[in-house]
């Protein structure tokens, strides 16, 4: 006979069974715009407060779902081991979110669009999570990457650092965490002590693909990000505000991608950036012009301009190099760290000409 306090709990899971399909991949995504829609307007130190409170919950939850699995924890808790997989996919879903954040306004879409493919992989995979997520293999696979990606964004922030002993730290922090949490789930004396040899695997999987990753220049340069690039006539400076002469454009050509310059025979070129780093973070910006050699067809290295810069402007720390002399023709310039990491990369041709050109004003 089942009791009254037993109805309650039967109709509460056969709802959540029924609409599961719907309810895991619907808290992910509800994750990622909650972060969406916060961590753009609130201070950095904020959000990696945030990001660590889910963290904690997140593995809080995954303990609590192995332990009360492996029949350690008291069965009345049946109503929390119920909604315990939402709210593993919505921290999920804020962290994924979050470093996936961060990373596409540190980065390169040219250069690293395979992390974020990675990242957007394990957000829109709903289909393999409904089905998968349970098994405790696939969330503390999970749960790994995510500490690395934590990690690697937050220490940068905290230490007001950036190299690559800072990311291999990271690594070894990241391991020697997971080591000691699955060390903790070991003791419940659950199912995952049989799968230990395959999820030693995919940490050391994981562990090599972001320092690969990393080596290869894919993974963002947290926490440097390119605010705003472009290609001027000339900039002065006016107090605390950079004057910025650039050519008149109708608006259709500015929406354009691949801007045309014209220079008069000797005019200089200047590239602009403004470069957002956390306060007290100093560290060089590297201007890398290369011009289109349509002979050989390839780019060419023309001049690798750098300028120190240190944070704490939200709206980035403004910079810029100059070059003259240009030759007519596609050019490239690449904004990089001093670790040869890629900021960003600006695209335009110069074409010579003979009459003045029509400039306007901006100020930064």
């Amino acid at each position: 006979m089942i009791s009254i306090f037993q109805l309650p709990y039967q109709r509460t899971k056969a709802f959540y069974r029924r609409y599961e399909r719907i309810l895991i991949p619907a808290m992910l995504v509800f994750g990622f715009v909650v972060d969406y829609i916060t961590f753009r307007n609130i201070q950095v130190s904020t959000v990696l407060t945030v990001l660590l409170f889910y963290f904690v919950i997140s593995g809080i939850t995954i303990a609590f779902i192995h332990y009360y699995d492996a029949g350690r924890i008291n069965q009345r808790m049946k109503f929390v081991r119920l909604f315990s997989p939402l709210v593993v996919q919505f921290t999920f879903g804020a962290l994924l979110g979050a470093s996936f954040i961060f990373y596409w306004f540190s980065a390169s879409l040219a250069a690293s669009w395979p992390f974020f493919v990675v990242i957007a992989l394990l957000m829109a995979s709903n289909e393999v999570f409904r089905r998968h997520f349970l098994k405790p293999v696939v969330q503390i696979s999970v749960y790994y990457f995510i500490a690395f990606s934590f990690l690697s964004i937050s220490l940068p922030y905290v230490l007001n650092r950036l190299d690559a002993r800072l990311f291999l730290y990271t690594g070894l922090i990241s391991l020697v965490f997971i080591y000691a949490y699955v060390r903790l789930l070991f003791s419940a004396k659950g199912k995952l002590r049989e799968q230990k040899l395959i999820l030693s695997k995919v940490i050391l999987i994981i562990f090599v693909g972001m320092n690969t990753l990393y080596f290869a220049n894919i993974i963002p340069p947290i926490p440097l990000s390119l605010r705003e690039a472009g290609v001027y006539h000339d900039i002065s400076r006016s107090g605390n505000n950079y004057i910025l002469n650039e050519e008149r454009e109708p608006f259709f050509r500015r929406i354009i991608p691949g801007k045309t310059v014209h220079l008069r025979l000797g005019d200089p070129l200047y590239l602009y950036t403004a470069i957002f780093a956390p306060a007290d973070l100093k560290t060089s910006i590297y201007h890398d012009w290369r011009y289109y050699d349509k002979d050989k067809r390839k780019w060419l290295e023309r001049d690798n301009l750098y300028f120190d810069i240190m944070g704490g402007r939200r709206d980035g720390y403004r910079g810029y190099s100059v070059k003259t002399n240009l030759t007519e023709g596609k050019w490239r310039v690449y904004v990089k760290n001093q670790n040869n990491q890629l900021l960003g990369r600006i695209t335009f041709r110069v074409k010579k000409t003979d009459e003045n050109v029509e400039l306007e004003e901006i100020r930064r």
